[in-house]
């Protein structure tokens, strides 16, 4: 079994090489960006945790229309139309 320091060593020797080559003029962002990325992710996710509980709270039934109670007795069919 190889020793996991040694792949350990290898694999940081190829990542600095890597690193060296990166242009130092061009503007990248950084750790402060992944951190405010974390964190507006983190706010978006607690936003719709929050939106779906209250949600689930809301009741969808609707009240009864009083000027439906009003109307002279004639029934009304599914669309709403006088019938009779």
């Amino acid at each position: 079994m190889p020793d996991m320091s040694a792949s350990a060593s290898l694999a940081m020797t190829h990542l600095a090489t890597l690193a060296k080559e990166v242009d130092e003029d061009k503007v990248t962002p950084g750790v402060l960006g992944f951190i405010v990325f974390a964190v507006m992710a983190l706010a978006v996710w607690a936003l719709m945790k929050s939106m779906n509980r209250h949600m689930g709270r809301v009741e969808f039934t609707e009240a009864p229309d009083p000027e439906a109670d009003a109307t002279d007795g004639a029934t009304t069919g599914a669309d709403g139309r006088k019938q009779g």
